[in-house]
């Protein structure tokens, strides 16, 4: 699916080219109550973008392995589920972190978007989201959705931007639970529970 793409060094929209004002445009700037670590690695988290999309869709992976604790840079293909039950058809999450940011910011891009069903109506998806500290301790997380729908763009808006919305309360609701673990630390503990219960469940 083709995706957007902005002038080089630009964040979240700045210095984009004049033609992009025809593409659909949903901003948030949220506090969180969190630190910018914590919520950067939420962002890359599968688990925490299966909570703030519930209960209106879910995500499965269609990768070998099933989805990651971490989603790394890169192409990552999943199933769609409407109401975390029907499929709605398969999306591509396509993960890079630009440069050329102020110091302090860090950026998640997704240039992916829906391949099948509904969602494909979109014919260019261009998801930014930012994160970067406040003088307290907590987060400025800043997002803009640039995407285009076609002949569809007057059906697709509200619905879009009603959804960010959700998004954005999700997003608030959650980032107090959220906390920061030295690379690798989360998935060594899981890994050893696991071992764990395994060498349990064989001795019985």
């Amino acid at each position: 699916m083709p995706s957007t793409r902005f002038e080089s060094g630009a964040a979240l929209g700045c210095g984009i080219r004049q033609h992009y004002f025809r593409f659909m445009r949903v901003l948030l700037k949220l506090t969180l109550d969190c630190t910018p670590d914590a919520a950067w690695r939420a962002l890359r988290s599968p688990a925490v973008l299966r909570e703030v999309v519930a209960p209106w869709l879910d995500f499965e992976s269609l990768e070998p392995g099933g989805l990651p604790t971490t989603w790394p840079d890169g192409q990552h293909r999943l199933r769609v589920l409407a109401f975390r039950r029907f499929p709605a058809g398969q999306e591509r999450v396509d993960l890079t972190s630009p440069g050329g940011l102020p110091d302090g910011v860090r950026m998640l891009r997704d240039g992916g978007g829906a391949e099948t069903g509904v969602f494909s109506a979109f014919d260019a998806w261009d998801h930014r989201m930012a994160v970067s500290a406040l003088p307290d301790g907590r987060t400025l997380y800043r997002d803009q959705l640039l995407a285009r729908a076609g002949a569809l763009d007057a059906l697709a808006w509200y619905p879009t931007w009603a959804f960010w919305q959700w998004r954005g309360m999700r997003l608030r609701q959650l980032a107090p639970t959220w906390r920061f673990d030295p690379p690798g630390t989360a998935d060594a503990e899981a890994t050893q529970k696991a071992g764990s219960a395994g060498e349990t469940e064989a001795a019985s």
